[in-house]
């Protein structure tokens, strides 16, 4: 069995938590409706599900139920799954994951809260953040704070490593506006994770 994912920190194109490899052994018996095989799959994939659909949405409540949505679409859908170009199963599965999110914002007519276009200031989207970040609880504090899109856009690049322009497709907007949510969205969550940055930043343009 391979190890449980771990919810890391936000940072630059990591890693996705999502990143499970499943037995193709495993998979035949899911497809075949063997419910021991969907209950290995959904124990692998139940907390990066969770931690993804709570990082976009902002709600325990809300993260249930779409880990729910998605893992109920996963056993309909598995028969339709035959890692065509290479594709690894935990891919497939967040895609799912990731839909399923961003329908639930655009239901509660949430997608559109976003970071005004008049806030000029931008950041490298390399930068890393704060130490601050490797704290669950005060990351997902944090994001909370910030708009639904931003938040988004956020978690999408930095911690899925999705590009620009795959976000854009996913949220049905363009690739400048990922940029901008990244840059506005990344300086703001930095200065609430470490105020010492806004202290600097003042001093800087003092």
């Amino acid at each position: 069995m391979p190890p449980q994912p771990t919810c890391a920190p936000v940072q630059a194109q990591r890693p996705s938590s999502f990143a499970i490899d499943v037995p193709d052994a495993l998979l035949a018996r899911a497809r075949g409706g063997d419910r021991a095989a969907f209950e290995q799959v959904y124990r692998w994939f139940e907390r990066p599900v969770f931690t993804l659909a709570l990082r976009i949405c902002g709600d325990r409540e809300e993260a249930s139920d779409v880990l729910q949505d998605t893992m109920l679409k996963v056993i309909d859908r598995i028969g339709d799954f035959r890692g065509a170009g290479g594709s690894p199963f935990w891919g497939w599965l967040r895609q799912i994951a990731v839909n399923e999110a961003l329908m639930r914002l655009r239901r509660d007519r949430r997608q559109g809260d976003e970071i005004a276009v008049d806030d000029q200031v931008f950041a490298d989207e390399r930068t890393p953040l704060p130490p601050a970040a490797a704290d669950a609880v005060l990351l997902q504090r944090a994001l909370a704070t910030l708009p639904a899109s931003t938040r988004s856009v956020l978690w999408l690049y930095h911690a899925e490593g999705y590009t620009h322009e795959e976000i854009a497709a996913l949220m049905q907007r363009t690739p400048s506006f990922s940029k901008s949510q990244l840059a506005r969205g990344g300086r703001r969550l930095r200065l609430l994770l470490d105020p010492a940055v806004e202290t600097i930043a003042e001093h800087n343009h003092a």
